[in-house]
């Protein structure tokens, strides 16, 4: 039997609205590779996958207004990825069935929490997604960074996981944001190549594209620049996202859309990419949403919106200086130029809160730093990866 090492980390208590809260980010190690890696998930969080199955049903229920099983039904009536999760990421759709087989849990229960993005774009609401994303290449001796802000829906937030995955001959350790069931919300390897995300519902998605979680690990999965390029550019996009992806001392930014991949480049003289959730460059839109079109005059743009908003604060931390360091990142993820707008969200029961905010630093010893909820509400904890002697 392998392995499995459990280590709960960090304790947060907040004051939110009078009331003290507890926020713990725990972490888990696993190894192993396809159906073992997912049946140790399983087994070691079955009851807080079970937890957020139920929470997940019932604010989809509670959303929608409609049972939750039945929405489960139809959305895979819709939902034709299997093939290219066999496809493309193989072992992950059998660390899926893991997960199923050691939590006790219906297999669609499971592989509806790693289709994060691809229910957003089922149900079509732009009021979730708020994620905020930075990259910082290496430059003057400093080290490269990528970052965000996660925010996710209320319900997960008790749920932070960071996952360390242990290195096999194929596959470098990995460091991964995530919540139980769920394989990857982003992440980082022990090679300095790590991915940060962000939704962008208004480009064209596909219904049998390869979903997030699965690019996200792909991703991380990766130790060759040219072979993660050409990938990030020609698979089957299933969501319109943005992706923020470091490279040792490189970082690159691609909008994604089920018709077209387009690299952002701002060009600033520091080199650094910022991300909201609206398309900048990427023009593969939905009818609906045409007045968000990067080809549009900008007075016709929705520039007034929480996502242009967001990326206006960041986008004034990344380029006032000639070098950006973690100090100055962590700035932005604090942010909170706009009250109605912010960058960091507390969760006030509203519509979703920064379920957590990393910083990767990529380069000399890789490692993130990570806090559990909103970063305004407590510190970063570095978490490195383990010797390879």
């Amino acid at each position: 039997m392998k392995k499995i090492i459990i280590l709960f980390g960090l304790f947060l208590t907040i004051t939110c609205f009078g009331q003290k809260t507890t926020r713990q980010l725990k972490t888990v190690t696993f190894s192993g590779n396809g159906y073992q890696l997912g049946l140790q998930h399983g087994k070691t969080l079955k009851k807080e996958i079970n937890d957020i199955i139920v929470a997940w049903k019932k604010n989809t229920s509670k959303q929608l207004g409609k049972d939750a099983n039945v929405v489960i039904k139809d959305f895979f009536e819709y939902a034709k990825f299997h093939d290219a999760i066999k496809k493309w990421t193989p072992e992950l759709y059998e660390e899926i069935k893991g997960i199923a087989d050691g939590a006790n849990q219906e297999f669609n229960n499971i592989l509806v929490l790693n289709l994060i993005d691809e229910f957003w774009v089922y149900i079509n609401n732009l009021s979730n997604h708020h994620c905020s994303g930075l990259g910082v290449p290496a430059r003057n001796g400093n080290p490269s960074y990528i970052s965000q802000n996660m925010d996710l829906d209320n319900y997960t937030d008790g749920f932070q996981v960071l996952m360390r995955l242990k290195r096999t001959e194929n596959r470098p350790e990995q460091l991964i944001l995530t919540h139980p069931g769920l394989i990857a919300l982003n992440g980082l390897n022990e090679e300095g190549i790590g991915v940060c995300v962000n939704t962008i519902m208004q480009l064209k998605a596909s219904s049998s594209g390869l979903p997030v979680a699965f690019i996200i690990r792909r991703i991380i999965n990766s130790t060759m620049k040219e072979d993660l390029l050409s990938f990030i550019q020609t698979v089957n996009h299933a969501s319109g996202q943005n992706y923020i992806i470091g490279i040792k001392e490189e970082i690159f930014d691609f909008e994604a859309s089920a018709n077209k991949v387009v690299r952002f480049n701002p060009n600033n003289d520091n080199g650094t990419v910022y991300h909201t959730n609206h398309p900048i460059v990427n023009d593969d839109m939905k009818p609906q949403f045409k007045r968000f079109d990067p080809n549009l005059k900008e007075e016709l743009k929705p520039v007034k919106s929480n996502s242009y908003l967001r990326l206006k604060a960041v986008e004034k931390r990344m380029t006032s200086n000639t070098s950006i360091n973690d100090v100055i990142i962590k700035e932005a993820l604090r942010s909170k130029d706009d009250k109605n707008n912010p960058v960091c969200r507390a969760n006030n029961n509203g519509y979703g809160f920064t379920f957590a905010s990393v910083v990767m630093t990529l380069l000399g010893e890789p490692s993130i730093q990570v806090v559990a909820g909103p970063p305004d509400e407590s510190e970063y904890k570095t978490y490195s990866f383990s010797s390879k002697k």
